[in-house]
């Protein structure tokens, strides 16, 4: 009898084919399991690093980025040509991106090359985290949350520290989730600067990171000069989940997925972009009117349960003097505009406080940030809520885009939760220190 070894070598094509079978068989086994389980898997998909060499390259790939029935997912977009761009590549379009961007010479590589073995391996790391947690009996902030343990972990914030921090409910999302934040108060009748994170519901990081830095100021308080001092002037409230539904979303069904969770009117897709739902420029350059895109801006400013929650009770209060939100990834510190190209009224004031707050960052880990305007370190983006704030009179108006700057995208091990959120606490606290010094 011929070894299959031998035939093999004798039939390659013939064993090709086996195999494209098998890869065929195991995609569908894979999507026959998700539907029953109803979980989004991402079995043969990769995530491609494209390297744009001039502005008719970010042309084609914005022509690429059009074309919906391949379902690539652009986690940065197409813009600038000293700006790499990752998108994630579906298997069903793997081959034709290639080819469509070999063909234009366009330079690509591989950052993630199996998405889902990725995916399965942080699933696994977080089970067993949470199974060492709850051994141990503490709340571990080195790894990756559900939104019910998130929520656990500000009762224990505000439990620890009853004559500092309160916990507030500020709306429900959509689903009808509470929307919570926690205020570091020590008097009444505060000035106010405002931390949130979790927006885009993918970034996982922000979320984690808010927390642990709701943790920190609560136990630098009395310790720390700077931030008792801080804290004797002015109150904090901090919002870890700022879009919850999306975050539950993105635990029991969809990993990868940015939006809210309300339907669209008129359209089989779901959700929209909180941070393209703000009043300012708002429908502009860098959103969506597709229901279906990951930038879709929703009908009108705040029609976003999760947006209005925040903007009323920003308009309510009336003495936010800064406000900061925490994103991911790139390793960016950005200030107003988005919206438009032209700099802010306090443009040097906002560059050197981001400069300093950068420069802070960086002395833990290393940990370099670009610092700019919005439009002009990334791209044109409309209807987001530093440029909001910044037109209603609030200055301090900074976002943060945090680890990394594309080994790991949105999927960053937990590994790196704590070095992340203990440098990213250096850079809000130099903020903090600048809004406390510097009242207007």
């Amino acid at each position: 009898m011929q070894h299959s070894g031998s035939l093999c070598i004798n039939t390659l094509s013939y064993c090709i084919g086996i195999l494209h079978f098998i890869m065929r068989l195991l995609l569908l086994l894979s999507a026959f399991v998700a539907g029953v389980f109803a979980v989004d898997t991402f079995v043969g998909q990769q995530v491609l690093r494209i390297r744009a060499s001039n502005d008719d390259q970010i042309y084609q790939l914005q022509a690429l980025e059009s074309l919906t029935h391949l379902e690539l997912d652009f986690w940065t977009e197409p813009a600038k040509v000293d700006i790499p761009v990752d998108v994630r590549v579906p298997f069903h379009s793997l081959q034709s991106v290639k080819s469509y961007l070999e063909s234009q010479n366009i330079e690509y590589s591989i950052m993630i090359d199996d998405l889902q073995a990725v995916l399965d391996a942080e699933k696994q790391e977080m089970e067993l985290n949470q199974i060492k947690e709850r051994n141990s009996g503490t709340f571990n902030y080195a790894t990756y949350h559900t939104l019910d343990n998130l929520y656990k972990g500000l009762d224990a914030i505000v439990l620890d520290f009853k004559s500092l921090v309160t916990k507030q409910q500020i709306g429900t999302s959509h689903e009808g989730r509470p929307v919570y934040v926690l205020k570091f108060s020590t008097g009444a009748s505060r000035p106010a600067i405002w931390l949130d994170a979790g927006i885009h519901s993918r970034e996982w990081v922000t979320q984690a990171s808010a927390l642990w830095i709701g943790y920190k100021l609560a136990t630098d308080y009395g310790k720390d000069a700077s931030i008792t001092s801080l804290l004797n002037k002015f109150d904090v409230f901090l919002l870890v989940v700022t879009n919850p539904d999306g975050y539950v979303y993105s635990h029991s069904t969809n990993r990868m997925w940015r939006k809210t969770r309300a339907p669209n009117s008129g359209s089989s897709c779901v959700g929209v972009d909180p941070n393209r739902n703000w009043n300012a420029g708002f429908g502009g350059p860098g959103t969506s009117a597709d229901p279906c895109s990951d930038s879709y801006h929703g009908p009108s400013p705040e029609s976003a349960v999760e947006v209005k929650n925040i903007a009323n009770f920003v308009r309510q209060h009336g003495k936010f003097k800064g406000f900061v939100s925490i994103h991911s990834y790139s390793q960016l510190l950005l200030f107003p505009y988005g919206y438009k190209c032209t700099n802010p009224a306090h443009f040097t004031e906002l560059n050197t406080v981001g400069k300093a707050a950068a420069t802070a960052l960086s002395s833990l880990y290393g940990t370099q940030y670009k610092v700019g305007t919005i439009c002009s370190t990334i791209y044109q983006a409309s209807g987001g809520s530093i440029d909001w704030t910044y037109d209603i009179g609030i200055k301090y108006s900074f976002a943060f885009e945090l680890r990394d700057t594309g080994r790991y995208g949105f999927i960053l091990p937990a590994t790196q939760i704590l070095p992340t959120a203990q440098e990213t606490y250096l850079g809000v606290k130099k903020i903090l220190e600048h809004v406390r010094d510097n009242p207007y």
